[in-house]
């Protein structure tokens, strides 16, 4: 019995709702500076990108370094959650993207704010797998619906202020206040999490970082996105240029899915996708990733550059969005945990971010604003009670010891996929304009001053600020951009259906009732009986008993005494096992 003496540890005690509040505290907080920090920022990016002398290209880019950063370290945030300390990775990751947000700040152009948008990034990545991986240790996924719409709810605040504060800020200070904003409370978040974020003791693991797949992802999706931004302008599809990219993106991939197979722990653990729930989890991903992050990108631009509103008006304008979104999000969480059931709520929403993709490519630059609020309410419905709920129910069909590389993988494919999405739709997006610019102002003679210099500017190709353009220009391009950005989400529609197709077809697993603590506590017990019987070829007791029959046998052998039960070699009905030693 002495290989098993030592092994056991006390059961995890239920958490009361107060304490799972406050646990949650300084996670909430971390959220809602990660969420202020981007949308108080998004209302102003076509501003700062005019500011900075920036093209579409640039506007696009921006956008993509901070998503690329999160979609490459995300799945290593959640292997390394599987590995080591997770409160220390959450405060980590918290710093780093504090650190980025401030430089960014300080940014002189767009070559600079990419870079420092990389390491935005990188803390996005971890703040979007710790943050769930660390509630499905404290709350089980019956319950977490309750409590995750409370937290949308103060999502909500963040997603629906940042915008108008954005807007406010820059209109009053520029936009360069907006990146200061989010760092006090950063500051705050990071205390909270120190004195309130107490996690369970989980198995320690030999730390093994799988580098040469990081490197590998790294540099065949980098190349990937690089190529579908710039082909067509800097170099020709057919180009020798584009055949080498595509080709060094091509083999990096493909090594790097070899190299997983192989290694003691890989980024991307191959044998999730037997797991059916994953598989078809990450399919649907895939489709909700563009059309969110596709929204978020381009409705920003369609009401500043189609619509030539204010970045205030801008932040007004997409409340419809965010009030679809985060109020399906808060009420379908509510009433999963109520009555246990998710999967018509997902189908559901699914359907909706069909027809919400399908009426975003019907919006022009004089479409009616109701249209378009019942367009973004529809379309944010059903992103959110899709996205969150994707990673809920791979969660609940994944063993605990891969928790982490589940979730994280999730939202890797989830954000590689809105990554590449939106660099496609950028770079068509630019071509449907220029398109759209030219045919606009075929035969136009400028006639003023004014008409000549704007004409310059846009013959540079840098994303104008149409609210300083003279009127006969100005709706041009407002045209211009109007249709192209209606065009580019034709790209979303096919992707939606396929989400459809891959949630309707995803297991109707039951939720569990189950923290993933108490999950990995009965798979660590259940390892010790079974190493226990392996050893004295008999049925034993549960984990808990066998420490105390240990210590007997001990205390028997010190006394020159017969242990009880060593004739026999079995210890009788504990724990839901019977004579035979099944489990019932």
């Amino acid at each position: 019995m002495s290989a098993v003496s030592d092994t056991s540890a006390p059961a995890q005690a239920e958490r009361t709702p107060r304490e799972v509040f406050v646990a949650l505290s300084g996670l909430i907080v971390t959220m809602f500076v990660a969420v202020l920090s981007g949308t108080v920022v998004s209302t102003s990016m076509p501003r700062i990108i005019g500011d900075l002398g920036g093209d579409q290209s640039a506007y696009t880019w921006v956008i993509t370094a901070s998503l690329l950063a999160t979609a490459v370290s995300t799945p290593i945030w959640g292997k390394l959650a599987d590995l080591v300390n997770r409160k220390v990775l959450l405060q980590l990751s918290i710093g780093l993207f504090v650190v980025g947000t401030a430089i960014a700040g300080f940014a002189q152009d767009t070559t600079t704010l990419i870079g420092v948008r990389v390491i935005q990034g990188l803390g996005a990545g971890g703040l979007m797998s710790l943050v769930m991986i660390i509630v499905a240790l404290i709350i089980s996924p019956r319950e977490r619906g309750k409590y995750m719409g409370f937290v949308g709810g103060i999502m909500a605040v963040a997603t629906i202020g940042g915008p108008l504060l954005g807007g406010v800020i820059t209109d009053a200070w520029g936009w360069r206040a907006n990146f200061f904003l989010p760092l006090p409370l950063a500051i705050i978040a990071l205390v909270l999490i120190q004195l309130t974020l107490h996690l369970p003791k989980m198995p320690k693991r030999p730390v093994k970082i799988d580098y040469v797949g990081a490197i590998l992802m790294a540099v065949g999706v980098s190349l990937l996105l690089v190529w579908f931004t710039l082909g067509g302008k800097e170099f020709d599809w057919d180009s020798v240029t584009s055949l080498v990219m595509v080709g060094i993106s091509a083999a990096a991939i493909i090594a790097f899915v070899i190299v997983e197979f192989f290694v003691a722990e890989p980024i991307v653990p191959m044998e999730l996708f037997k797991n059916r729930t994953f598989t078809l989890a990450v399919v649907a991903s895939i489709s909700i990733g563009v059309a969110m992050f596709a929204s978020s990108v381009f409705l920003a631009q369609y009401f500043q550059l189609a619509r030539g509103a204010t970045p205030t008006e801008s932040g007004l304008m997409t409340i419809p969005m965010i009030v679809g979104q985060m109020g399906a999000s808060i009420t379908v969480g509510a009433l999963i945990s109520r009555f246990g059931k998710w999967k018509g709520f997902m189908v559901l929403g699914a359907a909706l971010v069909v027809a919400g993709s399908y009426l975003m490519t019907t919006l022009r630059y004089d479409t009616d604003y109701l249209w378009v609020s019942v367009a973004m309410i529809v379309l944010g419905a059903g992103l959110g009670m899709v996205m969150q709920n994707l990673t809920l129910v791979v969660q609940n069909d994944t063993p605990v010891s891969q928790l982490g590389a589940a979730s994280s993988n999730v939202n890797f494919f989830r954000s590689i996929a809105g990554t590449i999405g939106v660099t496609i739709m950028g770079s068509l997006l630019a071509t449907q304009v220029t398109t759209h610019i030219t045919n606009g102002f075929e035969g136009f003679v400028p006639s003023t001053p004014e008409e000549v210099e704007a004409l310059k500017g846009l013959a540079g190709g840098t994303v104008p600020n149409v609210h300083e353009l003279p009127d006969t220009i100005r709706v041009v391009i407002e045209g211009a951009y109007g249709q192209g950005i209606a065009e580019v989400f034709w790209i979303a529609v096919p992707l939606a259906v396929l989400s459809l197709l891959a949630i309707v077809f995803l297991p109707n697993k039951k939720l569990s009732t189950k923290t993933a603590a108490q999950s990995l506590q009965e798979e660590a017990e259940d390892a010790v009986i079974d190493l226990a019987e392996a050893e004295i070829g008999a049925p034993v007791a549960s984990a808990a008993e066998l420490l105390e029959e240990g210590d007997a046998e001990r205390r028997a052998a010190a006394d020159g005494r017969e242990p009880v039960g060593a004739a026999t070699g079995s210890v009788g009905v504990v724990d839901g096992r019977d004579g035979s030693g099944a489990r019932r």
